[in-house]
């Protein structure tokens, strides 16, 4: 019988656009125009500089374009990783179940290596090779039960997240079977990021790493270079990342069979401001809590709150009760609680240095008690958040959240998702780029042509707005 690794050599090679369904190309189009939004974003954040200037001294005679930086372009596989750590650079782009950040790995090096190939893919083409890295990540987490839960040990995009950019870039290569095995076998010897790192700045090159390492797998493997063959069978190759690691090979794809992907059974979640998932839950309870404090004492002070009790999952690196730092905040129920229940919303600006260190949140930090209720299970797929918030005149205002919106189960509307993109996109690009992003990715199914897409992604409206007052003043 044919084994785990040889079953995604052949899908991964076999695979094409006539399995796409119309709900596949719906879901991933979402997924890339999110994914463009957050990485332009993230362009802003001191991570990102400080990665663009170390691959800044790489040089190479093929070269990929930075996005959000007009004229810079470098070696592909270093495109890939610096776009990577933009998108993650914030925690803002998507997740999924079992737990990962799916397209920050897979979309940057699909751009890089699609700009460098002399035969542009079509939109078609893009969309596939997308979804190729987006299902083998899916496959590959639902061979353990321990990668449904928060992860403790490994960072999922890094463990996951290198083999889908592998897969993923391989198709776009048009590598054969053999070949597609090999970048896989490649890139599981470059997988692999400790949790420990979450909350830091090191967290987002778990990103760009994933992304870097995957196309380079790729890349190596169409040059020849080869690695184990049974990668995906063994205890000691993918197994090594999880204990309870039991693989089983795909079902066989031929031209003419229907294949069932992972995204049509199982949805995103998008975000609706830059944090850890978990983040999500506590402020939309929180918010509810205080619309009804607020309703029965519409001009009280929230500084008459005397306690605040949250019932959440055990996470050890989501329980930051003093953050310092905007990584650390992100990744703070206590945080994010204290934000909502002041402000009535969680925003990029949240996160800024003057908004962490603000002397009435400092205050309610320390106000805020975690417990974590046998029931609350350490997954995205299962958790709560409830919270209790007592005054000192001994009133108590709880709120409970099961699903908060723009998680998979209550997904974001096309409208939202659209704004969110608007929002993001428009603090690096002029409104004509934008839409026509927003116009590209909407029709890169029937497009034969994606080259416009990186080529609007390079673009930055203040770079612009310096270049012209240099000429003029030249003039």
């Amino acid at each position: 019988s044919q084994g785990v690794t040889e079953s995604f050599g052949a899908a991964v090679s076999c695979l094409s656009t006539s399995h796409l369904s119309d709900e596949v190309i719906r879901r991933s189009k979402r997924m890339i125009l999110d994914t463009l939004g957050v990485g332009l974003l993230g362009t802003s954040t001191p991570v990102f500089n400080t990665v663009l200037q170390f691959s800044q001294r790489q040089q190479a005679l093929e070269n990929s374009k930075v996005w959000g930086r007009p004229g810079l372009s470098l070696p592909p596989h270093y495109a890939a990783f610096v776009n990577g750590v933009a998108v993650h650079s914030m925690d803002f782009d998507d997740t999924w179940h079992p737990a990962t950040h799916p397209s920050g790995a897979v979309l940057p090096a699909l751009l890089a290596l699609a700009e460098t190939l002399p035969v542009k893919p079509s939109g078609l083409e893009l969309l596939l090779a997308f979804n190729v890295g987006i299902e083998v990540q899916g496959r590959l987490l639902r061979f353990s039960k321990e990668a449904h839960n928060i992860p403790k040990r490994f960072h999922p995009p890094a463990v996951v997240g290198i083999m889908g950019s592998a897969a993923a870039t391989a198709k776009l290569l048009g590598l054969p079977s053999a070949h597609s095995i090999a970048a896989l076998a490649i890139a599981c010897s470059s997988a692999g990021a400790p949790m420990a790192n979450a909350a830091t700045q090191t967290k987002p090159l778990h990103m760009g790493n994933a992304a870097r390492g995957g196309l380079e797998a790729s890349q190596l493997a169409l040059l020849g270079l080869e690695g184990n063959t049974q990668i995906l069978d063994l205890e000691s190759g993918f197994g090594a990342f999880y204990p309870d690691y039991v693989p089983h090979p795909l079902a066989e794809v031929t031209p003419n069979s229907h294949y069932r992907w992972v995204l049509e059974d199982q949805n995103i979640a998008q975000k609706r401001f830059p944090a850890h998932l978990g983040m999500h839950w506590v402020a939309d309870a929180a918010i509810e809590a205080r619309a009804k404090f607020l309703d029965k004492f519409p001009n009280a002070d929230l500084s008459q709150i005397k306690k605040i009790t949250l019932r959440v999952p055990s996470s050890r690196y989501v329980n930051c009760p003093l953050p310092q730092s905007e990584h650390q905040a992100r990744h703070s129920f206590q945080f994010n609680c204290c934000t909502a229940l002041l402000d009535g919303e969680v925003t990029v600006d949240s996160f800024s240095e003057s908004q962490i260190n603000r002397s009435a949140l400092k205050e309610m930090l320390l106000k805020v008690h975690l417990e974590n209720p046998q029931d609350n299970h350490s997954s995205f797929e299962k958790m709560y958040c409830e919270i209790a918030v007592e005054t000192t005149q001994g009133e108590t205002f709880s709120a409970r959240c099961n699903t908060f919106y723009g998680h998979w189960r209550k997904p974001l509307s096309h409208e939202d998702l659209v704004r969110k993109f608007r929002a993001n996109a428009s603090t690096v690009l002029t409104s004509d780029v934008v839409e026509g992003i927003i116009y590209t990715v909407d029709r890169l199914d029937t497009n034969q042509d994606c080259s416009m897409l990186w080529s609007y992604m390079h673009f930055n409206k203040h770079v612009m707005h310096r270049n012209e007052r240099r000429y003029s003043a030249l003039a």
